[in-house]
């Protein structure tokens, strides 16, 4: 606990929390309140950390839509509990992220998606061409307590961090002004959920490992990679006896399938049936930017065309960014030409009158017959 609340990683995990940004909890707080509230409080909830006697105040819930459809829940801490919490993780992420597996990548220093996803295309070039998808039920709304806080306890001896970490577990839901008690669960929004996820699932890659197996996994996203169909359906019964017996996990065997890794996707990517398989944004993936897309034009009806251009350049950016490990082309060309054509449809509606437009059309090259056609 003297590490959590040493002033260095105290300052680290206050910087966090405002860069971060984000909105308030259930005391209605943001973080630009941060730092009038630790001149007022900290000397006291220092005390209270130290005695266990803190108390973490319930987490705020929000609801937010799902890429594939339905709604995340989401539990939004108080700003000063995200600091808590930031700092109870700078100080754990040394003790247990350099034992986790090599093929874990999520929420992890120095790792992301897109190492991710290419270490799932090794794989299938080195002719592992079926993909076990097992799909966990709710998993962060699922956790069982004492099943992951019996894993932390296996390196965190001090009695304080194991009960703080326990009462942020049980820590209520406020929702139109009512509290609901937690008894399972860690909800997604606050900065320890993250560890708290690998910590759990980090006996899952051990036993992948164990066995051999290849696999990948970014939080509770993961694929094992095996050469034939029998094979993927003896893996995928035995990962979700374990899963069940060890982990007390459940599986969606709705969402769940043995598969050929061009018909599944894996954090938005798919990859192509070559024999050394490229890689392409899943079409799910563009359907998601061009609805995005409509409804930014739909909202920027009355403005110019450089406005508009303004508007589009951060979202189509940031979507190329994630999708630039992307190897087949036309998607992105396909994309360009349904965006310039939507593009076109705004001046055309902007030059409304048939006059109008020829003497636009004129300007930009095309001769007066055709420009009145």
């Amino acid at each position: 606990m003297e590490e959590v609340l040493r002033d260095e990683n105290l300052r680290a995990a206050y910087k966090r929390v405002v860069r971060n940004g984000g909105s308030g909890g259930v005391d209605g707080r943001n973080v630009d309140d941060l730092k009038v509230q630790i001149r007022a409080d900290w000397p006291q909830i220092r005390e209270q950390l130290l005695s266990r006697s803190y108390e973490p105040s319930p987490v705020r819930k929000v609801e937010i839509p799902k890429p594939g459809g339905g709604k995340r829940t989401l539990g939004i801490p108080t700003v000063m509990d995200r600091m808590i919490q930031q700092a109870l993780h700078q100080a754990l992420t040394p003790l247990f992220d350099p034992t986790f597996s090599e093929d874990s990548y999520g929420f992890r220093p120095g790792r992301s998606t897109h190492q991710a996803v290419l270490r799932a295309k090794e794989h299938i070039e080195a002719g592992y061409r079926w993909v076990v998808d097992l799909d966990l039920e709710k998993f962060f709304d699922r956790v069982q307590h004492d099943v992951l806080m019996a894993r932390v306890a296996r390196r965190v001896k001090d009695k304080r961090v194991l009960h703080l970490i326990g009462r942020y577990l049980r820590a209520g839901t406020m929702e139109g002004g009512l509290m609901s008690p937690r008894t399972e669960g860690t909800p997604q929004g606050g900065p320890l959920s993250p560890l708290l996820s690998n910590i759990l699932l980090d006996e899952l890659d051990k036993e992948l490992e164990r066995r051999g197996h290849r696999f990948v996994r970014y939080a509770d996203d993961f694929r094992v990679f095996v050469k034939s169909k029998a094979a993927g359906e003896r893996v995928m019964a035995s990962l979700e006896r374990f899963l069940g017996k060890r982990l007390r996990l459940k599986v969606n065997r709705e969402k769940s399938a043995v598969g050929r890794p061009w018909k599944r996707k894996f954090l938005g990517y798919r990859t192509t049936m070559d024999r050394k398989p490229k890689l392409k944004p899943d079409p799910t993936s563009v359907k998601r930017i061009k609805l995005k897309l409509k409804e930014l034009f739909r909202r920027g009806r009355g403005w110019s065309l450089s406005r508009t251009i303004r508007e589009l350049n951060p979202v189509l950016r940031g979507w190329g960014n994630y999708y630039r490990l992307a190897e087949v082309k036309g998607v992105f060309e396909e994309l360009d030409q349904w965006v310039r054509r939507r593009l076109r449809l705004l001046l055309w509606r902007q030059w409304k009158r048939p006059r109008t437009r020829a003497t636009e059309l004129r300007k930009r090259g095309l001769d007066g017959d055709r420009a009145k056609r």
